[in-house]
């Protein structure tokens, strides 16, 4: 279950952040990058402007009930991992110093 919501999530942000960037850009930030209101726009129609809105709206929504699903289910959840402190040796052995090197005279 964790997995499918996981997967269903991480597919939710990659659509939204795609359907965000193919919205004309109002203030003209991303003119340069091909999102601009050009002549030959593909997305300059307004029927397709209310579609993306409406979409972006759906995703950001389905984004935020599964974010809420994911941090409940994982907050219910046993932890799974145990930390690296409470595995660690109580008391390691020190090794013991090399022998000085004996000078020759």
């Amino acid at each position: 279950m964790e997995t499918i919501l996981l997967v269903v999530h991480l597919l939710v942000a990659i659509f939204l952040v795609s359907v965000i960037l193919m919205q004309r850009s109002s203030g003209g930030a991303l003119d340069g990058l091909g999102g601009g209101s050009g002549a030959n726009s593909i997305l300059s129609a307004r029927g397709t402007g209310n579609f993306l809105t409406k979409l972006t709206a759906i995703l950001a929504t389905l984004f935020f009930v599964t974010s809420l699903s994911l941090s409940l289910l994982y907050k219910s959840a046993e932890p799974k991992a145990v930390s690296i402190l409470e595995t660690a040796p109580v008391s390691q052995a020190v090794p013991d110093a090399p022998a000085a090197p004996v000078a020759a005279e």
